[in-house]
């Protein structure tokens, strides 16, 4: 059943090529104002669902649902221009022979009056006011970008598709347009489905992030739930660098060379990993933890060697071979920390930020 609570829904949405299950049973729900972001890698099926909400592609099974309406099924299928949705693109596609004005104004219906009090209106929540005479050559990439946006909102749709529409900006001018963007979207109250492979700008605009692999969503959630209690060491590593602590299970506990670690429910010999991103290792500078505010939840220390140290600009990245099996550890360090290489350090985790799963 549909629930006109829900501005898009994509009810077990599969499309089949040649055979393959480009998207497999995925459905999603977006209420208005929400942002949610469809994040993975390159060829895990975003595109192709934004595509079959958009009506430009038509899915093998399932059903779309805009507003509580059927815009495709089995018997159905309404055209992208019959659907109230907004679409945005990589490339922002504004006709190069019309001024601002008339590219913004392209979609809209009625009094000229009408039609320019809403450009203006538009232009004006995107700063751009004044700009209406200028031609798409004339504007740089983040003003292109925002009159693509206002050009995308003028008819008031319901729904807003975007596919990964910042990447061709550069990173300073970035996370201002997104912002700005994010910023409108919420005034206007629409319901935003966002395509995108960074997993910073899911986090940094998303209500809801449905994590995709394979043509499925593996998980989905708030930002901070998402990020904090992956599913799987797949999930933990598309948000950020991991490092890995393998073994294996006897009487319900998992032996490191940072200690034991519970691992209750699970039989003896099972082959555990245990997951902790960089930032959460912490060093210690003798093996008695004399390092800044030990504590009982950071377990035993290990000792590596330092292999390579770098500054990253507010943070640094250390990288440790370890003595007990010489794999290579990455730790996260705030500031200027760069130790020499073969200087021995102790490494402690927390265990507060491990997260474990079966191998």
């Amino acid at each position: 059943m549909s629930d006109p609570a829900y501005k898009l829904e994509l009810q077990d949405i599969s499309r089949v090529y040649d055979g393959q299950a480009v998207v497999d049973g995925l459905s999603i729900r977006l209420s208005a104002g929400e942002v949610t972001c469809l994040l993975g890698p390159s060829g895990c099926g975003k595109s192709t669902t934004l595509r079959i909400a958009a009506g430009v592609d038509q899915q093998t099974t399932g059903r779309v649902m805009i507003d509580g309406q059927i815009v495709s099924g089995p018997s159905d299928h309404m055209p992208p221009e019959e659907r109230q949705i907004g679409l945005m693109f990589q490339d922002f596609a504004l006709f190069p022979h019309l001024d601002v004005e008339r590219n913004v104004g392209f979609g809209l219906k009625g009094p000229r009056s009408k039609k320019k009090a809403r450009v203006k209106e538009l232009l004006q929540k995107v700063d751009l006011d004044g700009y209406q005479s200028k031609y798409p050559h004339q504007l740089s990439g983040g003003e292109q970008q925002r009159v693509a946006l206002a050009r995308a909102l003028a008819p008031k749709p319901q729904v807003m598709l975007m596919d990964e529409p910042f990447s061709g900006l550069d990173d300073r001018l970035r996370d201002d347009v997104r912002d700005a963007t994010l910023e409108l979207l919420k005034a206007e109250n629409t319901a935003v489905l966002l395509v995108t492979h960074e997993p910073e700008e899911a986090m940094r605009m998303a209500d809801q992030i449905a994590l995709m692999r394979n043509g499925k969503i593996v998980q989905a959630g708030a930002p901070y739930n998402i990020y904090n209690a992956p599913v799987d060491k797949a999930a933990a590593a598309f948000f950020s660098d991991v490092n890995v602590i393998k073994g294996s299970v006897t009487n319900a506990l998992t032996e490191t060379p940072f200690g034991q670690f519970l691992t209750p429910g699970m039989v003896d010999d099972t082959e555990v990993e245990i997951i902790i991103r960089p930032q959460h290792l912490k060093l210690d500078f003798d093996r008695q933890g004399r390092g800044p505010n030990p504590t009982v939840a950071d377990g035993v220390p290990a000792r590596g060697m330092v292999k390579r140290a770098r500054y990253l600009g507010h943070q640094s990245l250390v990288e440790f071979m370890m003595d007990y099996d010489g794999s290579v550890l990455k730790v996260l360090m705030p500031g200027v920390f760069l130790p020499k290489p073969d200087t021995p350090l102790w490494l402690s985790m927390r265990r507060d930020r491990c997260f474990l799963f079966k191998k």
